[in-house]
């Protein structure tokens, strides 16, 4: 049988109100668009459900049978359509984020932070891991989204620039490089270099810059954590070039920040399963690590990522 909700909702009506005209007051058509949608729903069933008199109608006894079992059937449905909207609309629950270090180190603070702040009933989750395990992560739905550096044009994920950052060179107070204001890529030409290693996101960007800008280096080290990173350079192993998310540097050392010309950035990423819709939740937390990166970015753009 083709009938429609629309038709049993006005037959609803005129069982509860026993007039077309009152009917339709109450659902808002006219009276002869409610006697029109009954005699179409009478019609699909093949059997008459209304007596019509010239003042009143009157329910035939199919006509009652099926109102007694379907009204309260669509009060059900209407009370889940409520339930499911009110769901659609909540902000509470968990979120589940994953990051690599440097992004958990220095942007995921601020986030969870503001994220708690606005939304009290979200717990926001986050997982620390290297770039790959991040993306790993998220097509395995293991978390809501992921924060990445910018995992190139064949990813099958969806994903948002939310920060551009530029590398930087690292080197010691007493290396020639830190008498001088900026440093040329091609300055870099035969030095020895202190980098991340492959399980970050940013060296494959790096190696890409040194390429481009026709750079031959030595790789003195590879190490895991850019925090590992300023002691290496302090204790004089070699210089390096890192992300400026990964500042500052820690107090005390003798080390020096300059901008490497031409200014390369790579770029952070919202990025999440593709087709797939977030969560009431998990999208106002998106929003608030949009938020804070654009806080953070205005930041540094007003202060100078150089200064001690």
């Amino acid at each position: 049988m083709n009938y429609s909700l629309r038709q049993l909702r006005v037959f609803v009506a005129v069982s509860r109100h026993g007039s077309f005209s009152r009917a339709g007051e109450a659902i808002g058509l006219s009276q002869s668009a409610v006697s029109h949608s009954m005699k179409e729903l009478e019609m699909e069933m093949g059997v008459r459900l209304l007596d019509r008199t010239t003042r009143e109608v009157a329910l035939t006894d199919a006509g009652r049978r099926l109102a007694n079992r379907v009204e309260p059937l669509l009060d059900e449905l209407h009370a889940m359509l409520l339930d499911t909207r009110s769901f659609g609309t909540q902000h509470n629950g968990r979120v589940r984020i994953a990051s690599s270090q440097t992004i958990s180190a220095q942007l995921m603070p601020q986030c969870i932070a503001s994220g708690e702040r606005l939304y009290p009933d979200i717990r926001i989750l986050l997982r620390d891991q290297a770039q790959q395990l991040v993306l790993n992560s998220v097509r395995n739905a293991e978390v809501d989204f992921g924060i990445v550096i910018d995992p190139g044009e064949n990813t099958d994920l969806d994903c948002e620039p939310v920060l551009h950052e530029p590398f930087l060179l690292m080197c010691r107070e007493d290396h020639p490089f830190a008498s001088q204001t900026s440093v040329k890529w091609q300055a870099l030409n035969g030095c020895r270099l202190v980098l991340q290693d492959y399980a970050s996101g940013s060296r494959i960007l790096i190696d890409n810059a040194l390429k481009s800008q026709g750079v031959k280096a030595e790789i003195a080290q590879e190490i895991g954590h850019t925090a590992t990173l300023f002691p290496m350079v302090e204790a004089g192993i070699g210089i390096s070039v890192f992300p400026a998310l990964a500042l500052p540097v820690p107090q005390g050392s003798r080390l020096a920040i300059r901008p490497l010309e031409p200014e390369i950035n790579r770029v952070l990423m919202l990025a999440k399963r593709k087709n797939r819709s977030l969560s009431p939740a998990a999208q106002a937390i998106w929003q608030v690590v949009k938020d804070q990166a654009l806080i953070l970015s205005e930041k540094r753009s007003q202060q100078g990522v150089f200064k001690p």
